[in-house]
């Protein structure tokens, strides 16, 4: 019931502010209008037994107490039993109609963060676990709605959560790259981080069907299956062997379900319009990123913030959504919608840590101090482990330390390269028990490891490539120019991309690192003929610190 009574609450707190709100009906109507869609999505189609079959086999198996068997036991039996389940699903998409167990949920309580205090409620995130069945009836019914999405193009283009070639480190690159030529041509810039409060668990369903039949075009008995979907859900928390109250759900999209993430991206669709006054966006799941550059003198448009944030404080308290706000510029104070902007030097967006100079000297900071401490712990019980299982604990907990986001330090000081370096070298050593009197390079290539500068070359080189062929974001795509030369040449044909051309001090004075303009034959001989990167074969004229993405 404490879970249920903090929805209410919010929601309290927001319903006066929205009575007084200035929003006219003009400008929902505008919003509307520009996110219409012409086709519609009326029915979804029963599946075949052998796409049902598929759903299963590659589904996780979690198996949740409701569960009358293991999901795990469940496939085992499948081929029996298959039948009983293809007539439960295709029944439920073809009426419209989910089942009333179906939307029974149990509430598994999960600490936030380990080093927050556990008699706290508000430090822990309610995950919804359901049935099995019910997950498979869902992530047919996501299936059919992200292929609907997809071919009629209904998404928010700079949205990069729950979505195909999309991930976190993608929608930082284009912050970072977009800051980054802001910053080139002299300009300052402005970024402030929305965090939305229980942004899951406060969606009202009305405003979602709504969204839904208006402007993705979900109608007839789809519309009626989401309905129902979404219509006398219960839920219970079972913390161990105790189970609480059964309460309902009225509000909110289950977190830990399929179909969770993806309604609550169309919930979201109409933000892109409401973000106007010049002021770039990028969203990621419920954190949005607003940002906007001026010449440092230029106050009043970096002020333009204060009205496009007034704005996005509006609609999201028109649609029941708490807004938290972080901003970081320094010698600027702005009233953003209630929330002061008071002067800092870093904001950590996305789990990576941004300075106002773009350094990352911070981020990398903390992403040695983190991986040494894990490396001790690897190290104390190294003796008991095989090298599979050590190089299993290093991977988990220090490599993807190191890959995560590394595409955004290119071009960081070698100072910088070489803290990283030397955490990829002390996990070598104690995986290999290579002593610290012998060279570190026999050691890394038994383990296949590339250095951390190549690995980071790796990442913008497969950034590139997936955006050349069609496996990336839209917005990287567009930021990428091929080269074509006045005249008939032999390099017209060698897949050659255009370098912008940069600066090499900061606006504020500050001397970057930046690397000449690269071809893929100018890197070591060793890492071009890795496997690894076999598929890059093929000349790629990339600036790295650019990112190699410029117009």
């Amino acid at each position: 019931m404490d879970f249920n009574n903090k929805i209410e609450n919010i929601r309290q707190q927001i319903q006066p502010t929205v009575l007084n709100t200035a929003w006219l009906s003009s400008d929902l109507a505008d919003i509307k209008q520009n996110t219409a869609v012409e086709k519609s999505l009326e029915m979804f189609y029963p599946l075949p037994q052998l796409e049902l079959e598929k759903i299963i086999s590659s589904a996780n198996c979690t198996t949740c107490i409701l569960d009358a068997i293991p999901s795990k036991l469940l496939k085992e039996v499948l081929p029996v039993i298959i039948n009983t389940i293809l007539t439960i699903v295709n029944s439920s998409l073809s009426l419209g109609h989910v089942p009333k167990a179906f939307k029974l949920a149990v509430i598994k309580p999960l600490i936030k963060k380990p080093n927050l205090d556990v008699t706290v409620l508000s430090n822990y995130r309610p995950v919804s676990n359901l049935p099995f069945i019910s997950k498979i009836l869902e992530k047919a019914v996501a299936q059919q709605l992200s292929s609907y999405l997809h071919k009629n193009h209904i998404y928010e283009k700079f949205h990069s959560g729950f979505r195909p070639h999309h991930s976190t480190e993608t929608a930082l690159v284009k912050i970072t790259n977009d800051l980054l030529l802001a910053s080139d041509q002299g300009y300052v810039s402005l970024l402030v981080l929305l965090d939305l409060s229980a942004a899951f668990d406060t969606i009202d369903h009305n405003i979602l069907l709504e969204r839904l039949e208006n402007m993705v075009g979900v109608t007839g008995t789809a519309l009626s299956w989401f309905r129902s979907y979404l219509s006398e859900c219960n839920q219970f928390v079972s913390v161990k062997q105790f189970i609480f109250q059964l309460f309902k759900s009225r509000f909110g999209v289950p977190q830990g379900s399929i179909l969770g993430p993806l309604l609550f991206t169309q919930f979201l669709l109409p933000l892109g319009t409401v973000i106007n006054h010049g002021v770039n966006f990028h969203c990621y799941a419920d954190d949005t990123q607003l940002y906007i550059s001026a010449k440092p003198d230029d106050k009043y448009r970096l002020k333009k913030m204060e009205d496009c944030v007034k704005d996005v404080k509006c609609w999201m308290l028109w649609n029941f959504l708490w807004k938290l706000a972080r901003s970081k510029l320094p010698d600027l104070i702005l009233n953003l919608a209630d929330f002061p902007a008071t002067p800092g030097l870093t904001a950590k967006n996305l789990g990576v840590i941004i300075d106002s100079d773009l350094s990352f000297d911070q981020h990398i900071g903390g992403i040695t101090r983190t991986a040494f401490l894990h490396l001790h712990n690897i190290a104390k019980i190294r003796n008991a482990l095989s090298l599979r299982d050590a190089e299993t604990l290093a991977h988990a907990f220090i490599t993807s330390r190191l890959d995560y986001c590394n595409a955004l330090l290119s071009g960081c000081t070698s100072r910088n390269l070489n803290k990283l370096q030397l955490v990829q070298n002390a996990a070598a050593r104690v995986l290999t028990e290579t002593r610290t009197s012998d060279h570190i390079s026999p050691a890394l290539s038994s383990l296949h490891w590339l250095p951390v500068k190549f690995r980071i070359d790796y990442k913008i080189l497969l950034l590139t490539y997936k955006a050349l062929h069609g496996l990336a974001p839209e917005y990287l795509q567009d930021l990428i120019s091929h080269y074509e030369p006045s005249r008939p040449l032999r390099s017209q044909s060698a897949g050659l991309l255009i370098v912008p051309r940069i600066q090499k001090v900061s606006s504020g004075g500050r001397a970057f690192s930046y690397k000449a303009p690269k071809l893929w034959n100018d890197l070591p001989e060793t890492v071009r003929d890795s496997d690894t990167v076999s598929i890059f074969k093929t000349r790629l004229k990339t600036h790295l610190f650019s990112l190699a993405f410029g117009s």
